[in-house]
């Protein structure tokens, strides 16, 4: 088994979609509309399945914010370069909502940021090694 996507809810797909694209560096896979069930799905990542999971974002039409609820926690995305990768989400647009930083415990250097529609997204600092994509 692996992971396929995540699913997200968004209340603005295009302001999401740029969000994702300019800010975080994904790439628009793919777009689905159903206006019979009235909804958009459009598809990001680093990479396609089945070699990466996606971020799958829907956009319920008419619907523009839902409750966050108390269970949701993050995504998780690594890069090589957390102290760059912060400053290139400030310098998108983009809210840094936990500057790059050992985490509490620990080594690893992580920063937080989130998305338009409240989403947490962490960033953990990594070495590709070569291997896969990412800010």
């Amino acid at each position: 088994m692996r992971i396929l996507h995540t699913m997200l809810r968004v209340g603005d797909l295009q302001r999401s979609i740029d969000f994702y694209t300019n800010v975080l560096g994904m790439k628009l896979l793919r777009t689905s509309d159903n206006p019979e069930y009235q909804y958009t799905l459009a598809f990001l990542g680093y990479g396609s399945n089945p070699e990466h999971a996606e971020l799958e974002l829907t956009y319920n039409y008419g619907t523009t914010s839902y409750d966050m609820g108390n269970a949701y926690g993050h995504i998780a995305i690594s890069t090589e370069d957390i102290y760059s990768a912060a400053t290139a989400v400030k310098a998108n647009g983009g809210a840094v909502t936990r500057e790059p930083g050992p985490v509490k415990g620990g080594t690893t250097v992580i920063a937080f940021v989130t998305d338009p529609d409240g989403y947490k997204i962490e960033l953990i600092e990594r070495s590709f090694d070569g291997q896969g994509a990412g800010l």
